[in-house]
Protein backbone atom coordinates (compact mmCIF):
# COMPACT_ATOMS: atom_id res chain seq x y z
CA UNK A 1 0.00 0.00 0.00
CA UNK A 2 2.59 2.38 0.98
CA UNK A 3 4.81 2.03 -2.27
CA UNK A 4 1.20 2.55 -4.17
CA UNK A 5 1.19 5.79 -2.00
CA UNK A 6 4.53 7.05 -3.23
CA UNK A 7 4.23 6.60 -7.10
CA UNK A 8 0.53 7.88 -7.02
CA UNK A 9 2.24 11.09 -4.93
CA UNK A 10 5.11 11.25 -7.73
CA UNK A 11 2.88 11.17 -10.20
CA UNK A 12 0.46 14.06 -9.11
CA UNK A 13 3.55 15.56 -8.23
CA UNK A 14 4.22 15.31 -12.36
CA UNK A 15 1.09 16.53 -13.18
CA UNK A 16 1.26 19.63 -11.00
CA UNK A 17 4.04 20.98 -12.18
CA UNK A 18 3.02 20.06 -16.37
CA UNK A 19 5.33 17.10 -16.80
CA UNK A 20 5.11 13.58 -17.54
CA UNK A 21 7.50 11.40 -16.27
CA UNK A 22 10.12 10.26 -18.93
CA UNK A 23 9.71 7.13 -21.47
CA UNK A 24 12.12 4.63 -20.59
CA UNK A 25 15.10 4.29 -23.88
CA UNK A 26 14.22 2.83 -26.79
CA UNK A 27 15.90 -0.35 -26.28
CA UNK A 28 14.29 -0.87 -23.19
CA UNK A 29 10.95 -0.71 -24.65
CA UNK A 30 12.17 -3.78 -27.28
CA UNK A 31 10.82 -7.18 -27.08
CA UNK A 32 14.49 -8.78 -27.52
CA UNK A 33 18.05 -6.63 -28.28
CA UNK A 34 20.01 -9.35 -28.87
CA UNK A 35 21.33 -10.41 -25.28
CA UNK A 36 24.16 -8.30 -25.22
CA UNK A 37 25.29 -4.61 -24.14
CA UNK A 38 25.43 -2.83 -27.39
CA UNK A 39 22.38 -2.20 -29.82
CA UNK A 40 22.09 0.03 -33.49
CA UNK A 41 18.26 1.20 -33.60
CA UNK A 42 17.21 2.09 -36.95
CA UNK A 43 14.15 3.49 -36.77
CA UNK A 44 11.47 5.00 -39.76
CA UNK A 45 8.58 7.01 -39.12
CA UNK A 46 6.57 4.38 -41.32
CA UNK A 47 6.59 1.17 -43.77
CA UNK A 48 6.79 3.75 -46.62
CA UNK A 49 9.51 5.70 -45.48
CA UNK A 50 13.05 5.80 -47.29
CA UNK A 51 14.39 7.93 -44.02
CA UNK A 52 14.44 8.35 -40.41
CA UNK A 53 17.46 7.89 -37.31
CA UNK A 54 19.92 5.59 -36.59
CA UNK A 55 21.04 5.63 -32.99
CA UNK A 56 23.85 3.44 -31.41
CA UNK A 57 23.07 2.74 -27.80
CA UNK A 58 24.99 0.97 -24.83
CA UNK A 59 24.04 -0.65 -21.72
CA UNK A 60 25.52 0.26 -18.71
CA UNK A 61 25.41 -0.36 -14.89
CA UNK A 62 21.20 -1.72 -16.44
CA UNK A 63 20.40 1.46 -18.47
CA UNK A 64 20.49 1.74 -21.77
CA UNK A 65 22.15 4.95 -23.05
CA UNK A 66 23.00 6.55 -26.70
CA UNK A 67 25.98 7.02 -27.77
CA UNK A 68 25.41 8.69 -31.28
CA UNK A 69 22.99 9.29 -33.52
CA UNK A 70 22.14 10.24 -37.58
CA UNK A 71 20.22 10.64 -40.45
CA UNK A 72 19.55 7.27 -41.58
CA UNK A 73 18.02 6.10 -45.36
CA UNK A 74 16.51 2.99 -45.82
CA UNK A 75 15.52 1.06 -49.33
CA UNK A 76 13.71 2.97 -51.85
CA UNK A 77 10.72 0.67 -51.24
CA UNK A 78 10.68 1.37 -47.64
CA UNK A 79 10.34 -1.07 -45.12
CA UNK A 80 9.00 -4.96 -45.05
CA UNK A 81 8.51 -7.22 -42.55
CA UNK A 82 11.94 -9.52 -42.85
CA UNK A 83 10.54 -13.22 -42.91
CA UNK A 84 7.94 -11.83 -45.80
CA UNK A 85 10.85 -9.77 -47.85
CA UNK A 86 11.57 -10.82 -51.58
CA UNK A 87 14.60 -10.20 -53.14
CA UNK A 88 14.57 -7.51 -55.97
CA UNK A 89 11.66 -5.06 -54.11
CA UNK A 90 14.33 -2.72 -52.38
CA UNK A 91 12.97 -3.03 -49.45
CA UNK A 92 14.77 -2.70 -46.16
CA UNK A 93 13.75 -6.07 -43.75
CA UNK A 94 12.30 -5.01 -40.27
CA UNK A 95 13.66 -7.06 -37.46
CA UNK A 96 16.80 -7.85 -35.28
CA UNK A 97 19.76 -9.04 -36.46
CA UNK A 98 23.44 -9.65 -35.41
CA UNK A 99 26.70 -8.26 -37.30
CA UNK A 100 28.97 -10.82 -38.69
CA UNK A 101 31.99 -8.39 -40.24
CA UNK A 102 32.76 -5.18 -41.06
CA UNK A 103 34.19 -4.53 -44.40
CA UNK A 104 35.21 -1.48 -46.80
CA UNK A 105 37.05 -0.26 -49.38
CA UNK A 106 38.95 2.27 -47.09
CA UNK A 107 40.96 1.17 -44.24
CA UNK A 108 38.86 0.37 -41.16
CA UNK A 109 39.15 3.61 -39.10
CA UNK A 110 41.50 3.57 -35.91
CA UNK A 111 40.31 1.79 -32.86
CA UNK A 112 37.86 -0.33 -34.94
CA UNK A 113 37.40 -4.10 -33.00
CA UNK A 114 35.16 -6.02 -35.63
CA UNK A 115 36.32 -8.30 -37.65
CA UNK A 116 36.90 -6.47 -40.89
CA UNK A 117 37.72 -7.33 -44.43
CA UNK A 118 39.54 -5.08 -47.30
CA UNK A 119 37.72 -4.88 -50.66
CA UNK A 120 39.84 -6.05 -53.29
CA UNK A 121 39.39 -6.25 -57.02
CA UNK A 122 38.53 -9.68 -56.95
CA UNK A 123 35.65 -9.33 -53.86
CA UNK A 124 32.16 -9.79 -54.37
CA UNK A 125 28.74 -10.38 -52.69
CA UNK A 126 27.21 -13.44 -54.32
CA UNK A 127 23.35 -12.77 -54.62
CA UNK A 128 22.48 -15.47 -57.47
CA UNK A 129 19.73 -17.85 -55.76
CA UNK A 130 21.33 -21.09 -57.73
CA UNK A 131 24.86 -20.43 -56.31
CA UNK A 132 26.55 -22.06 -53.41
CA UNK A 133 27.87 -19.07 -52.29
CA UNK A 134 24.79 -17.13 -52.45
CA UNK A 135 24.62 -14.38 -50.15
CA UNK A 136 27.72 -14.60 -48.60
CA UNK A 137 31.57 -12.90 -49.50
CA UNK A 138 33.02 -14.58 -51.92
CA UNK A 139 36.65 -13.51 -53.47
CA UNK A 140 36.78 -14.43 -56.13
CA UNK A 141 33.77 -14.73 -57.42
CA UNK A 142 32.87 -18.24 -57.59
CA UNK A 143 31.90 -20.33 -61.13
CA UNK A 144 28.64 -21.08 -59.96
CA UNK A 145 27.56 -17.80 -58.59
CA UNK A 146 26.36 -15.07 -61.90
CA UNK A 147 28.41 -12.17 -62.43
CA UNK A 148 25.42 -10.58 -62.96
CA UNK A 149 23.15 -11.66 -60.57
CA UNK A 150 25.97 -9.83 -57.70
CA UNK A 151 27.75 -7.39 -56.23
CA UNK A 152 31.36 -6.40 -57.16
CA UNK A 153 31.84 -4.31 -54.21
CA UNK A 154 34.79 -2.36 -54.80
CA UNK A 155 32.07 -0.78 -57.84
CA UNK A 156 30.41 1.01 -54.71
CA UNK A 157 33.25 3.38 -53.86
CA UNK A 158 31.60 5.75 -51.72
CA UNK A 159 28.90 3.61 -50.39
CA UNK A 160 31.37 0.42 -49.70
CA UNK A 161 34.43 3.03 -48.16
CA UNK A 162 32.87 1.61 -44.56
CA UNK A 163 30.10 -0.62 -44.05
CA UNK A 164 28.74 -3.75 -41.52
CA UNK A 165 27.04 -6.80 -42.82
CA UNK A 166 23.43 -7.08 -41.37
CA UNK A 167 23.09 -10.71 -40.46
CA UNK A 168 19.71 -10.46 -42.72
CA UNK A 169 19.07 -14.27 -43.95
CA UNK A 170 22.44 -14.86 -43.29
CA UNK A 171 22.84 -17.69 -41.32
CA UNK A 172 20.30 -20.05 -43.17
CA UNK A 173 19.88 -18.33 -46.40
CA UNK A 174 16.03 -18.40 -47.69
CA UNK A 175 16.94 -18.17 -51.82
CA UNK A 176 14.64 -15.25 -52.91
CA UNK A 177 14.01 -13.64 -49.54
CA UNK A 178 17.45 -11.20 -50.04
CA UNK A 179 21.16 -10.88 -49.98
CA UNK A 180 23.37 -8.60 -49.32
CA UNK A 181 21.87 -6.58 -46.25
CA UNK A 182 24.83 -3.85 -45.18
CA UNK A 183 25.11 -0.91 -42.72
CA UNK A 184 27.17 1.56 -45.19
CA UNK A 185 27.89 4.93 -46.17
CA UNK A 186 25.06 6.82 -48.20
CA UNK A 187 25.39 7.30 -51.37
CA UNK A 188 23.50 10.08 -53.64
CA UNK A 189 19.50 8.72 -52.26
CA UNK A 190 17.82 5.98 -50.64
CA UNK A 191 19.42 2.65 -50.69
CA UNK A 192 18.15 -1.26 -53.01
CA UNK A 193 17.51 -2.00 -49.09
CA UNK A 194 20.30 -1.76 -47.08
CA UNK A 195 20.52 1.54 -44.25
CA UNK A 196 23.00 3.75 -44.70
CA UNK A 197 24.55 6.74 -42.97
CA UNK A 198 26.65 9.68 -43.53
CA UNK A 199 30.31 8.85 -43.55
CA UNK A 200 31.15 10.18 -40.39
CA UNK A 201 28.79 8.17 -38.53
CA UNK A 202 30.02 5.32 -40.20
CA UNK A 203 33.09 5.58 -39.08
CA UNK A 204 32.20 6.40 -35.50
CA UNK A 205 29.95 3.14 -35.33
CA UNK A 206 32.88 1.14 -36.40
CA UNK A 207 35.33 2.24 -33.91
CA UNK A 208 32.13 2.13 -31.41
CA UNK A 209 31.14 -1.66 -32.10
CA UNK A 210 32.80 -3.97 -29.57
CA UNK A 211 32.82 -8.00 -30.47
CA UNK A 212 32.71 -8.89 -26.91
CA UNK A 213 29.40 -6.64 -26.08
CA UNK A 214 27.82 -8.92 -29.35
CA UNK A 215 25.98 -5.49 -31.05
CA UNK A 216 22.80 -6.09 -32.86
CA UNK A 217 20.75 -3.95 -35.22
CA UNK A 218 17.14 -3.57 -34.96
CA UNK A 219 15.30 -2.23 -37.83
CA UNK A 220 11.23 -1.14 -37.64
CA UNK A 221 9.10 1.97 -37.74
CA UNK A 222 7.48 4.06 -35.34
CA UNK A 223 4.80 2.07 -35.74
CA UNK A 224 2.56 -0.12 -37.39
CA UNK A 225 3.21 -3.86 -38.19
CA UNK A 226 6.81 -3.18 -38.33
CA UNK A 227 7.09 -1.09 -35.03
CA UNK A 228 10.26 -1.75 -33.50
CA UNK A 229 7.88 -1.36 -30.38
CA UNK A 230 5.31 -4.00 -30.62
CA UNK A 231 1.82 -3.55 -28.24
Amino acid sequence: MRRRLVTALVSASFCALGLAPADPPLPARLADTGGGSQLITAEAPDAGSTTGTLTWWDLRHGRWTAAGTAPARFGSGGLVEGSEREQGTSTTPAGLYDLPFGFGIEAAPAGTRVKYRPVKESSWWCQDNDSRAYNRWTDPLPADCRASESEHLVAYRTQYAHALVIGFNYRHPVRGRGAGIFLHVNGKAATAGCVSVPPDAMAEILRWAAPSRHPHIAIGTAGGATALVRR
